[in-house]
């Protein structure tokens, strides 16, 4: 959800549209809505996941997946952590290396200069939504466009993140709640007992 927040520096017809969804998540402190997360890739067959992600001030956050139940993937601000229980594995991975398009997403409940993020920021219509694209900046970033549904109480319904390497990531979210009641216990990550650790994969 960041990088499509991060398009709404841009000026336009729809300037108003944008300036209330960057309103709407800058001024939360917590942010709890279901997702359904679709990955495709070429001579890929498509995976689709699901579960409840949870955002909390400064850049935590937690995906809990119900399907596949049980897998995890999270950050404390410092790190992120992802545990498949399929494998039995933990990981660990300093957030600033990692290049995993959950990971931005905890930057969403930040205040962010959108305007230096994105180029090419284009607004359309689609029946009472908007549907925004844009494109990064800068060439050092795993995804070349990012396209987004913003509701007419400027909710981020959908999020489509086109990757450099022709894989597309599509989230669908729904019943956000803002500033819900979050224990800080959600954001603190220990592997299962039994579990293999690996650290900086």
């Amino acid at each position: 959800m960041f990088l499509a927040v991060a398009a709404f520096g841009a000026q336009g017809p729809n300037e108003h549209i944008l300036k209330e969804v960057e309103r709407r998540y800058n001024r939360a402190e917590t942010l709890q809505v279901g997702f359904t997360e679709t990955y495709s890739a070429p001579n890929r067959a498509a995976r689709t996941e699901s579960g409840t992600l949870y955002l909390r001030k400064p850049g935590r956050m937690r995906w809990d997946y119900a399907s596949p139940a049980g897998k995890l993937f999270g950050s404390d601000g410092k790190k992120v952590y992802l545990y498949v229980p399929s494998s039995n594995r933990f990981e660990t991975m300093k957030l600033k290396e990692t290049e995993d398009m959950r990971a931005p997403m905890a930057f969403l409940l930040g205040k962010l200069n959108f305007e230096k993020e994105f180029q090419n920021v284009q607004a359309r219509p689609q029946g009472d939504d908007t549907v925004i694209t844009a494109e990064p900046k800068t060439g050092n970033l795993p995804y070349s466009k990012v396209e987004f549904v913003v509701s007419p109480t400027f909710e981020i319904r959908k999020l489509r993140i086109h990757n450099l390497d022709q894989s597309v990531l599509d989230f669908v979210f729904e019943a956000e709640k803002v500033n819900p009641p979050l224990e800080n216990g959600l954001f603190r990550f220990r592997p299962p007992a039994g579990a293999e650790v690996v650290e900086g994969g």
